[in-house]
C-alpha cells in the first residue's frame, strides 16, 4: 500500500516543519516500517521535510530484491554499515539536510558519536517521538490488521477450549504451546508475546511466566495473549475455573467484569486517560479491593504490544477517535488466585469498537 505510507509520511512533515527541521533520521525499524511498508531487520530512514525527492531510504544487499518491491518510491542507498553511510550521505548533501533531528529515545551515545562525525556540519538534534506520536491514532489498513490479529486469537481459544485444551493434568506450559501453534493455525503470524498461562495461585502474579505446574479441579486459570497480524499486536485475557467456582472466585470474577465494564464505557473521546483509569478502579476500590488492583488499566496496541497511550493513573493525554487500547482490570489475591479480563477496542464516535470477541461470562471448563 504505497500511497498509504505517502500520506503518513506527510503527516510527519508537517511535524517536521513545526519544529524547523529539515528531516528526520528514522532508526526504530517500527517506525521504518510504518513510513515505508518494509519488514526487514535492517534499515534506516531519513525523511525530508520538502518531500519524498528528497528522502532515502538504506538497507544492505540482502534486502535488495525486498526492498525494491516494498519500498518503490524512495531513493535507495543499499549499503552496509548502513546507519555509518546514510549519516554520510546526509553529510555529503548538508545543503538540504541543515538541521536534523534524531530519534534520541532509540539511538545509543555510540552511534550518535558516529552519526555527528559522519554528518559532518549538518546540525543534529534531538527529536523523540515523532513517529510515535503519528502511530497513537491508527488509520484503516492498522485497524484492519488489529481485527485479524484479533480474529486469529479468538479462534484459537476456542479451538482449545472445545478439544479440552483446558484439563486437570496439563501443565501450564502445555497450554501455553498448544495456543500459540492453534494462533498460528488461524493465520497469526507468531504470538504477539509470550502468553501468560497461570494456574492456582499463580494466577495472582499478574504477568506469571509459565512452569509445569499442573492445572487442578477448583483453579482459577488466567491466559493473557495475542497474535502477530502483519506486523499489529492484539492482546486479550479471559480467566477461567476449573470444575464448580467456589464463592470467592465467583465474586471476585464479577467484581472484575464490573470494573472491566465500566473501563470500557469511559472510553470517550476527549475523555482523559488517567479519568478512563479511575472509572474502573473504582470500582474495585469501593468494594475495598483497591491495592490488590496491581497495574495501570491498560495501553496502546499495535506495532508495539504496549504503547501510548498509557490508561493509568499516571497516564497524560486525552482519548481520540482511532486509538487502538486495551482495558484489563485485575485484581490479586497472593497465594489463592487471580482474575484478569481484558479487551483490545478501538477508540469510536460513539461507542468503542471491540475487537476481541470471546465471551466475558465466567466459563467453568
Amino acid at each position: 500500500m504505497p500511497e498509504t505510507h505517502v500520506r503518513r509520511r506527510e503527516a510527519l512533515r508537517a511535524h517536521l516543519r513545526e519544529r524547523d527541521l529539515d528531516a528526520l533520521l528514522v532508526a526504530d525499524l517500527r517506525n521504518v516500517r510504518y513510513l515505508t511498508g518494509f519488514t526487514g531487520s535492517n534499515a534506516v530512514l531519513v525523511v525530508h521535510a520538502e518531500d519524498d525527492a528528497t528522502s532515502v531510504f538504506g538497507t544492505d544487499g540482502r534486502y535488495l530484491t525486498q526492498s525494491a518491491r516494498q519500498v518503490p518510491d524512495l531513493e535507495h542507498l543499499i549499503s552496509r554499515p548502513t546507519l555509518h553511510d546514510l549519516s554520510e550521505l546526509i553529510g555529503t548533501r548538508a545543503a538540504k539536510f541543515g538541521r536534523v533531528g534524531f530519534e534520541s529515545h532509540r539511538i545509543t551515545v555510540d552511534e550518535l558519536d558516529m552519526i555527528s562525525a559522519a554528518t559532518g556540519k549538518v546540525e543534529l538534534t534531538r527529536a523523540p517521538g515523532l513517529v510515535e506520536r503519528l502511530r497513537i491514532v491508527k488509520d484503516d489498513a492498522e485497524i484492519e490488521a488489529l481485527r485479524m490479529a484479533c480474529a486469529a486469537a479468538d479462534r484459537a481459544l476456542a479451538d482449545l477450549l472445545e478439544h479440552g485444551g483446558l484439563r486437570p493434568g496439563r501443565t501450564e506450559r502445555q497450554v501455553a504451546r498448544e495456543l500459540a501453534d492453534r494462533m498460528l493455525d488461524h493465520g497469526a503470524d507468531g504470538p504477539s508475546f509470550d502468553s501468560i498461562v497461570a494456574t492456582g495461585a499463580n494466577s495472582a502474579v499478574p504477568h506469571h511466566r509459565p512452569t509445569d505446574a499442573e492445572l487442578h479441579t477448583g483453579d482459577l486459570v488466567k491466559l493473557d495473549f495475542g497474535a502477530l497480524v502483519d506486523g499489529y499486536h492484539s492482546d486479550m485475557t479471559r480467566t477461567f475455573v476449573i470444575g464448580k467456582p467456589a464463592d470467592w472466585q465467583r465474586e471476585l470474577y464479577d467484581l472484575v467484569a464490573a470494573s472491566q465494564a465500566a473501563g470500557r464505557a469511559a472510553l470517550r473521546i476527549g475523555t482523559e486517560v488517567s479519568a478512563v483509569d479511575a472509572a474502573a478502579r473504582s470500582v474495585v476500590e469501593d468494594a475495598g479491593r483497591g491495592e490488590e488492583f496491581l497495574h495501570g488499566l491498560g495501553h496502546g496496541v499495535g506495532l508495539e504490544i504496549h504503547e501510548a497511550p498509557s490508561l493509568a493513573k499516571t497516564g497524560e493525554g486525552t482519548l481520540s477517535a482511532g486509538m487502538a487500547v486495551t482495558v484489563e482490570p485485575g485484581v490479586y489475591l497472593s497465594g489463592r488466585g487471580g482474575v484478569r479480563i481484558e479487551d483490545t477496542l478501538v477508540v469510536r464516535d460513539g461507542d468503542p469498537e471491540l475487537l476481541t470477541l470471546t465471551t466475558k461470562q465466567l466459563v467453568v471448563v
